[in-house]
């Protein structure tokens, strides 16, 4: 754990945040606040809110009602400001496969306007940090379900961004290629600043690499602390499984709708 966690400033904080479709309420009463350079793990049943939160950080749907600051900006009425400190992986691919890993990353430094002087050494030090350089120049439909992931992470992280937001970003992954991305995303968290926001149905994951953990259940946070918190709170040999089943209403994923089923199968064949 970063040392001077504790001591350094909030970078995601949200305030009664909510967000409906009509009838139905996705996030219903969301304040949470994150701190600079940890990895915070938003957890939850399929249904919970977590899609639609991420989505309401990174600019791409506007909350019903509540605020949001993402590294000091409001998400709706500074959304190009946010948009500019942010990194984004989403389930779907982002990669596009008919292009080449570094000829991916030059189009990612142009859109998020790297100066063309510095686009060579800045792809090529995230290709290496990846463990992308010796695959650099072979198109990305040939690559491995993990080492799409990484170039995604590398995509994302391309123009050195405050706040990361990664939506289950092993899924589908053997547990190889999953090991790996954690390492990649430890070994972010040593090198950079960046806070981390991910979302995950993994419970190995969220007690591997979460500073702090906040459960969703129907759209409102149930709990948050520290894994080690709470585990202790429930007991000496308690599980973050066990935490989960206490706070989300029972199973780990079970749940769903046929969009999120389709969208989980897709996503795992498109990495496997």
């Amino acid at each position: 754990m970063n040392d001077t966690m504790s001591e350094s400033r909030v970078v995601v904080e949200t305030l009664h945040l909510r967000r409906e479709f009509g009838d139905v309420v996705a996030v219903s009463d969301l304040s949470l606040s994150i701190r600079g350079g940890s990895i915070f793990g938003l957890l939850g049943p399929n249904g919970a809110g977590k899609s639609s939160a991420i989505k309401m950080l990174t600019t791409l749907m506007p909350p019903t009602s509540g605020t949001g600051l993402v590294a000091g900006f409001d998400i709706v009425r500074q959304a190009s400001s946010v948009r500019r400190r942010i990194g984004y992986v989403p389930q779907l691919l982002s990669a596009d496969g008919a292009l080449t890993a570094r000829e991916n990353l030059t189009l990612s430094a142009r859109l998020y306007g790297i100066p063309h002087r510095m686009r060579r050494q800045r792809i090529d030090e995230t290709l290496s940090f990846m463990g992308l350089s010796d695959v650099a120049n072979h198109l990305v439909r040939t690559y491995s379900g993990g080492m799409i992931r990484r170039l995604e992470l590398a995509q994302a992280m391309l123009h050195t961004p405050e706040v990361l937001f990664l939506d289950e970003p092993t899924v589908g992954l053997d547990p190889l290629a999953r090991h790996a991305v954690w390492e990649r995303l430890m070994m972010l968290r040593k090198t950079s600043a960046a806070t981390i926001l991910l979302t995950t149905h993994d419970m190995e994951e969220a007690d591997e690499l979460c500073d702090t953990i906040a459960i969703l259940h129907h759209g409102e946070m149930a709990i948050s602390g520290s894994p080690a918190q709470l585990k202790g709170a429930i007991g000496p040999e308690a599980t973050l499984e066990d935490v989960f089943a206490r706070y989300a209403g029972g199973t780990i994923a079970e749940g769903g709708n046929y969009h999120d089923v389709r969208q989980t199968r897709r996503t795992a064949h498109r990495l496997g």
